[in-house]
């Protein structure tokens, strides 16, 4: 008998001024074509709420979006930080906490990524314009995000390398931050050619994996996407 589809949590982003939850297909589309069932989470949930989804989920999702508050990493608000969703930042920050316990799959994409780095201790480039960097990479690039538009090295052994069978990557890039500094807990998988972080992965082997381009955006182009939710949905459907 076939096991059901694996359930996997998948965060929103706020509209604020039109009152709307909301989350590009793409996700959804990604998610449904490597075997899983996705299901949108609310902006609004207490730590019991995240508890309970740690639980009886599968795996989590946690999306691209606006910034995340600059306090939650110990700074000041700075010129080139830009719109936040308060709601999305506390329940994101104790959605990541519940599930980690647990030890469910997580897959973070873009503010994804740099919400786990925050939530682990870790801080991000609150905007790249200001940072001193050796290439001029456009990492919010000009055209459609779903074309690749630079490329990223993976670092080899990492699960992230292990689990595309390739050391260098064809990316999308839609951003104005980064990760800094990885957390304790997570090592650097990928670099731009500019020295800018694109993925952490958790030290420990289990699967936590942030990256920061937009691999739904590439699920018809590039076999590497396809490849990463694949792993995603196979973790999920085989984890307790």
């Amino acid at each position: 008998m076939r096991r059901s589809k694996p359930r996997i949590g998948l965060t929103a982003s706020e509209n604020a001024a039109a009152g709307l939850c909301q989350i590009p297909a793409a996700y959804q589309r990604a998610l449904l074509f490597c075997g899983a069932l996705p299901l949108l989470l609310p902006l609004e949930l207490s730590r019991a709420d995240c508890a309970q989804l740690s639980r009886d989920l599968d795996g989590f999702l946690f999306s691209g979006g606006p910034d995340i508050h600059p306090f939650y990493f110990g700074e000041e608000t700075l010129e080139g930080c830009a719109d936040q969703s308060q709601a999305r930042d506390r329940t994101e920050l104790r959605l990541f906490a519940a599930a980690r316990q647990k030890k469910k799959p997580i897959l973070a994409v873009c503010r994804g990524a740099q919400l786990v780095n925050i939530a682990l201790g870790g801080d991000i480039w609150q905007d790249l314009g200001f940072v001193s960097r050796p290439l001029p990479i456009a990492h919010r690039q000009p055209f459609s995000p779903s074309r690749p538009s630079h490329h990223v090295s993976l670092t080899d052994g990492s699960l992230l390398a292990r689990i595309l069978g390739e050391t260098r990557l064809a990316v999308n890039s839609a951003h104005h931050q980064a990760i800094r500094r990885a957390a304790p807990g997570l090592r650097v998988s990928a670099l731009a050619p500019d020295g800018i972080i694109e993925a952490v992965e958790a030290a420990d082997g289990s699967f936590l994996i942030g990256v920061q381009w937009h691999p739904e955006l590439l699920l018809d182009s590039q076999p590497h996407a396809r490849r990463l939710f694949r792993a995603f949905a196979d973790r999920c459907q085989n984890t307790p």
